[in-house]
């Protein structure tokens, strides 16, 4: 995931919080708010929130791994023109431990799914395997 593509100032997460809707699941807060037209071209941008009592710093990291990870999988059903954040719940330790069966994964996508923010998946078709290679 590139740096401009993830929410770094606390302005832009003060605006998805205040200004944007919300979702949430057993594991997970979906914030989204849709950008201005000049700036939406650039993609959906994503900013994660994993609090200490979660665990301590490795714990923390390994969540945010996995978040950007889960989100790198379904960027290309994104929508495009919004700014994502996204706040851990402690629940989500749960499946952290076992992710090797996508854990983390399927929890983001059924929330991004219950705010119908994906789109149908184009993975099977031509255009889309070839996606990066532009």
């Amino acid at each position: 995931m590139k740096a401009r593509s993830r929410l770094s100032r606390s302005s832009d997460f003060q605006r998805v919080y205040r200004q944007g809707s919300s979702t949430a699941s057993r594991f997970l807060v979906l914030y989204y708010f849709k950008r201005s037209s000049e700036t939406a071209g650039e993609g959906p941008r994503i900013g994660l929130s994993v609090s200490k009592r979660l665990g301590g710093a490795v714990v923390r990291n390994r969540i945010k791994r996995l978040l950007r990870e889960a989100f790198r999988a379904s960027e290309s059903r994104l929508a495009q023109e919004y700014d994502y954040v996204v706040i851990a719940r402690p629940q989500l330790l749960e499946l952290v431990g076992d992710d090797k069966k996508g854990a983390v994964t399927q929890a983001l996508v059924e929330l991004l799914q219950k705010a119908s923010l994906l789109g149908p998946d184009d993975s099977s078709s031509p255009q889309g395997a070839g996606r990066g290679a532009a």
